[in-house]
């Protein structure tokens, strides 16, 4: 596993599209989507909050940051096939429990606890559910939380069975951080590390070729593999 330390979230996401976009390989996916894929990736931000937090290469800035964190925190109007509040807030749909639905608040539980064990590793909430998500097209990419209190503060830990790095993970990253910031102030704690880890991180270097050249500064700051930069064209390394 690969693993990039950066100062800010907005480092992170620079240094992680420039791994993977010099250093993995070509897939096509079962949807058949052409992705550059890589080896699992491991990111982590000693101080998450320290700005910037939004690259300003992406094209997902801080308003839709957000608004994306808040609707992952308190819920959204809109329908999905999943979202992530609902797996972590309110994890159990269409299971049942001794004749009742399943309604579990996992972010409750992480906070209760890590107020009874201070030292647990036990304070984790997970999003896969097979009963729903082994039918569906588009299942949750996130897959598990965790946090832990050492030394007065609050760390976050989270797993991601894929990620599409270039167009999600800036708004995933910040999400989180958020999050863990929304449980660090109800346990009266600082911030403290936050650890991304995606076991497949790619991008769509075809679907999202527009989105690649802020990152690459016209080839002088991300050198990418050839199939990139033959669909690009954006700069001489391309043409």
């Amino acid at each position: 596993m690969r693993t990039i330390r950066a100062p800010t979230l907005a480092k992170a996401h620079e240094l992680v599209i420039k791994a993977i976009l010099e250093k993995g390989w070509v897939l096509e996916t079962e949807d058949e989507e052409a992705t550059i894929e890589s080896e699992e990736i491991s990111l982590r931000i000693d101080h998450p909050l320290t700005t910037p937090m939004v690259s300003p290469h992406s094209r997902f800035q801080q308003k839709f940051l957000e608004k994306y964190a808040e609707d992952l925190i308190h819920g959204t109007a809109s329908e999905f096939e999943y979202d992530y509040h609902t797996r972590l807030f309110d994890w159990g749909e269409r299971l049942s429990s001794e004749g009742k639905d399943v309604h579990i608040n996992q972010i409750d539980y992480i906070i209760e606890k890590l107020e009874k064990s201070p030292a647990s590793r036990r304070a984790l909430a997970i999003t896969w559910n097979p009963v729903v998500d082994e039918q569906l097209d588009d299942c949750p990419c996130l897959q598990l939380v965790q946090c832990i209190l050492r030394d007065n503060h609050l760390h976050m830990k989270v797993v991601f069975r894929s990620n599409d790095m270039l167009s999600a993970a800036g708004p995933n990253m910040y999400a989180l951080v958020r999050l863990q910031q929304w449980i660090a102030e109800r346990l009266s704690l600082e911030i403290g590390s936050y650890t991304h880890i995606s076991l497949i991180p790619h991008i769509y270097y075809i679907r999202d070729v527009d989105d690649i050249s802020p990152f690459c500064e016209g080839g002088t700051v991300i050198h990418p593999v050839r199939e990139v930069c033959t669909v690009c064209e954006k700069c001489p390394r391309g043409r």
